[in-house]
């Protein structure tokens, strides 16, 4: 099909448009809410500043598409190829982007509130000063991912994968990260207070001067992690595996220890519980 054609049909009222081949076209700067392209193939499309919002992108292959600016509230792209796109500041309130394969992506400043990313793969992705608030990433692969800066109030990450990624001065108040595979992961002077992040995995992880106020870090391996002027007020600890961790300094009042392994952990200037 043709880009005129697709404009003249969707201008007569018409919305399906599956399995459609636009290859490398231009779909800039257009109203197209609601257009349905399941099993379209699109790659290297350009969608800039292109209202999409409650369009449909199932299965499609959207690989260097670039979406830049573009509304995409409440868009389906479960399961789509969305490898190399580029969502930067795109508005993806309540979208979906479930099981997609999202290696590579660029989704910086983008809108993701509401959203629902649970069990895809952003491996190498960058949420750089993204809004994720209240979104899901259950079983979601960010290894190596970029979410500096990102906010993730009340996300839920439980046994996501986070290995070797980087959530420095992220905003993760609230979140959920039970299970979570955390191990390398770069915290500094994250924000996690009152995040409950039970039987994850910490280790060799950078968390210093992270703000863990009121966090549930119970049954979590920290072996090995930077803890160094951490914030750990009222932080439960229990059963939790701090050997060899550095607590250089960390700001440790109220917080709860019970059964947990400190062996070899540094405490040199810590401000200890009672």
């Amino acid at each position: 099909m043709e880009v005129e054609e697709l404009l003249k049909q969707y201008a007569a009222g018409e919305r399906m448009f599956r399995s459609v081949n636009l290859v490398g076209v231009n779909l800039s700067d257009m109203d197209l809410r609601e257009v349905s392209l399941i099993r379209a193939n699109l790659e290297n499309t350009s969608f800039i500043n292109t209202n999409l919002s409650g369009s449909n992108f199932r299965e499609s292959k959207l690989m260097g598409v670039d979406l830049t600016d573009a509304q995409l509230a409440d868009a389906n792209l479960i399961s789509a190829n969305l490898t190399d796109a580029n969502f930067s500041r795109a508005n993806l309130t309540g979208a979906s982007m479930r099981g997609s394969i999202s290696k590579n992506v660029t989704l910086n400043m983008a809108n993701l509130t509401d959203a629902n990313l649970a069990e895809a793969n952003f491996t190498e992705a960058n949420f750089i000063g993204a809004h994720l608030v209240n979104s899901t990433l259950i079983r979601t692969n960010l290894l190596k991912a970029n979410l500096s800066g990102a906010n993730l109030d009340g996300a839920n990450l439980t046994n996501v994968i986070m290995r070797d990624s980087t959530l420095e001065g992220a905003n993760l108040s609230n979140a959920t990260l039970s299970g979570a595979m955390l191990m390398g992961a770069n915290f500094h002077r994250a924000d996690l207070s009152r995040v409950t992040m039970v039987g994850a995995d910490l280790t060799d992880a950078n968390l210093s001067e992270a703000n863990l106020r009121a966090a549930n870090v119970s049954w979590t391996s920290l072996r090995g992690a930077n803890m160094s002027r951490a914030r750990l007020y009222r932080t439960k600890l229990n059963w939790s595996n701090l050997s060899g961790v550095n607590l250089i300094e960390a700001v440790m009042l109220d917080t709860v220890l019970y059964r947990a392994n400190l062996r070899d952990a540094d405490l040199r200037g810590a401000i200890l519980p009672d």
